[in-house]
């Protein structure tokens, strides 16, 4: 269970703050892929943003690969152990076309129905943009919440990513 804003550290508001901020320009720019009426461009779109978007947001939170080995070991093996209870497949780890695709069939009925709304001219181009820019932002949140209850369960201190 991820905490209330007011309970959180100032610097994890401050992450959660950044990390939705990158999930809505993503988002956007999802939306408009999805909104092209070439079948399939959606998926390899969402397919690129989510491979930039996962680690930005783990870096955010202090949970990058690079990072998490900078710790030290009791906090290392502590966030170790928040990662394999919050179940966050794409947590700390070095995200690939696998991990994204895993990611990408938890919202494949909405994208499969993206695909489909696109051969509608003007109204089936736009559900298909909005269907492309819910989903991706649907993974985001899920990501953002599970970055958070490691945070939590890890009593993470963050510090703002240097950018």
């Amino acid at each position: 269970m991820v905490a209330a804003a007011a309970d959180l550290p100032a610097g994890v508001i401050r992450a959660e703050q950044r990390a939705r901020k990158l999930i809505a320009k993503r988002a956007l720019v999802a939306a408009a892929a999805g909104a092209v009426p070439l079948p399939g461009l959606d998926w390899a779109v969402d397919a690129a943003l989510l491979s930039k978007l996962i680690p930005q947001i783990n870096e955010e939170f202090g949970l990058a690969p690079h990072q998490i080995a900078k710790l030290p070991v009791h906090q290392r093996e502590r966030v170790q152990t928040a990662i394999a209870l919050v179940g966050g497949a794409l947590l700390g780890k070095l995200i690939t076309k696998s991990l994204i695709i895993r990611a990408m069939k938890a919202v494949g009925v909405r994208l499969t129905a993206a695909q489909a709304a696109k051969f509608v001219p003007l109204a089936g181009q736009a559900a298909s943009a909005a269907l492309n820019y819910a989903a991706l932002r649907w993974l985001g949140e899920q990501h953002i919440k599970d970055c958070l209850r490691v945070v939590q369960e890890a009593k993470l201190q963050l510090i703002a990513p240097a950018h």
